[in-house]
């Protein structure tokens, strides 16, 4: 079915086509009548105005661009990134608003930084940053934008939503402890990202708490793959690790590949504890950080929604995290 023109809702409305135009595009200089009429006529016809033509007039594109400095295997392959995708989107979706997802490692020739600073978008939303990302700097100097997580080096402007990392992976450390293990080692995400720092901190604390020492610390680069190197490394150490913090379910699917490769039990050997509570972790019978990933992408959604409306949201939102138990740390009793 052809699209509705507007002249033709100004036709049926009985008014002028700038009369249509000021309507559909939120002003109120217009009589309470005109208003009416035209509200009529474009319910009649089931009219749609033209985003391009909406976007020259206003020099709004109506899209928020979704940054993720990941490459492409990582972004696609991580239940945590999908979650907060889909909780974007759905927020967005009540909105008038589109979704331009922006995915890169790096952005070295300057083209996505570019697209964003000449107008590509109104704002960003950024996650899953790092410290070596520089571009992420000149995003926020031209749009208004939210930040999924703290960023590396934080600013007194940014509004960001985030869970207590390192108190989640303290509580996560301190249920291993009760369990009696004394042996116990980490697999960390990326060390030039905050949360994986934050994580590490909080496990850390927990065995100062109880006066342990690290068994062992390997990077799993927040992959599957890395989960299993990293798992590898911590067993050929002289003395193996009896538990096991890892700081996503993603890394420790692959370190759970690894243990049952080489005959070990889970928990009977060696414990396990996983971060953020994915599908992964139910399909696996893994304990795991449970984080919620769909209400954070929401949030952030709503976020840029109201600083784009002129309103002034909170600067910083904390979600609670609470710790799933399951068969790879069980209870104790």
């Amino acid at each position: 079915m052809p699209r509705s023109r507007i002249e033709e809702v100004a036709a049926l409305a009985g008014v002028s086509r700038s009369t249509v135009s000021r309507v559909v595009n939120g002003s109120t200089s217009v009589s309470p009548a005109a208003l009416a009429a035209v509200q009529k006529a474009v319910q009649q016809l089931n009219y749609a105005p033209n985003r391009a033509a909406r976007s020259l007039a206003s020099r709004q594109t109506h899209a928020i661009g979704l940054v993720v400095p990941e490459d492409t295997t990582r972004f696609f392959g991580d239940p945590f990134l999908a979650s907060v995708v889909a909780g974007i989107s759905s927020r967005l979706a009540d909105s008038d608003y589109i979704l331009n997802l922006l995915i890169a490692s790096d952005d070295v020739d300057g083209k996505m930084t570019q697209f964003v600073r000449n107008g590509g978008v109104d704002a960003a939303i950024i996650v899953s940053h790092h410290t070596s990302d520089t571009f992420i700097d000149r995003i926020a100097e031209a749009v208004p934008v939210v930040f999924g997580g703290r960023p590396t080096v934080a600013r007194e402007t940014d509004c960001l939503v985030d869970v207590d990392n390192a108190e989640a992976a303290r509580s996560a450390t301190a249920h291993l402890i009760a369990l009696g293990r004394r042996r116990i080692a980490t697999i960390t995400g990326t060390m030039t990202m905050s949360v994986s720092v934050d994580r590490r901190d909080g496990f850390l604390a927990a065995l100062a708490d109880a006066g342990l020492e690290s068994a062992g610390e390997a990077d799993g680069d927040f992959s599957e793959r890395g989960g299993a190197v990293a798992m590898h490394a911590l067993l050929a150490q002289e003395q193996r690790p009896d538990a096991v913090f890892i700081a996503s379910d993603l890394m420790a699917r692959g370190a759970l590949g690894v243990l049952r490769d080489a005959g070990l039990r889970v928990p009977e050997d060696i414990a396990v504890i996983g971060f953020d509570d994915s599908a992964l972790a139910a399909a696996s019978d893994l304990t795991s950080v449970r984080q919620p990933t769909f209400e954070q992408g929401e949030l952030l959604a709503g976020l840029i929604i109201d600083v784009l409306a002129g309103r002034h949201p909170a600067p910083l939102t904390i979600l609670p995290t609470e710790l799933v138990v399951r068969g790879s740390a069980p209870s104790v009793g």
